[in-house]
């Protein structure tokens, strides 16, 4: 009888979990995506298209088009978005740094190392999106290449205080 009735009350626990459940559609904690295969510059220009009010940048390379659009559209519509470079980024073939600046969204250049190999976006404080993919047209056709998008508030705080530290010794670019 005992059993029973433990029986009977598991099964009403297990009940009430479900009917208060996560939807199945809620936002997952990650998203993943892979080059060439799988279209990583839409995932990042969504992310951005959806910020509300900050992006922070690292980029060693940079030299997407879409995304530096997509960039200067938030900038346009008020968000904050700002941008630390690699040293050699400024001499790449179609860089993005005077696309960026002449948008008006403050860009950075992090010479204080050997390379400044980071890849990562901060939104809003709650997002980050980092992995080998480099912000760049070859990265989405022709690399084989891999973007990590993780939906942690705690986490964005660390690469903000990262992000941080890289701007404090960082120059500022005026452009050509």
């Amino acid at each position: 009888m005992a059993l029973n009735r433990t029986m009977a009350l598991f099964g009403i626990f297990f009940a009430v979990m479900l009917s208060t459940a996560v939807p199945v559609h809620a936002a997952v904690p990650w998203e993943v995506c892979f080059t060439p295969r799988e279209d990583c510059t839409k995932a990042i220009v969504t992310a951005i298209t959806e910020a509300r009010r900050a992006v922070s940048v690292q980029a060693f390379s940079f030299t997407s088009k879409p995304i530096a659009r997509a960039l200067a559209a938030a900038h346009e519509r008020g968000v904050q978005v700002e941008v630390i470079l690699d040293q050699s980024s400024l001499k790449a073939h179609h860089a993005s740094a005077d696309v960026l600046a002449g948008s008006g969204i403050p860009v950075f250049v992090d010479s204080a190392h050997l390379l400044a190999h980071n890849k990562v976006m901060v939104i809003d404080g709650e997002t980050v999106i980092t992995g080998s993919f480099n912000f760049t047209y070859a990265a989405q056709r022709d690399n084989a290449e891999n973007l990590l998008i993780l939906h942690d508030r705690a986490l964005a705080g660390r690469y903000l205080d990262n992000w941080q530290e890289h701007r404090k010794h960082s120059e500022v670019y005026h452009g050509r």
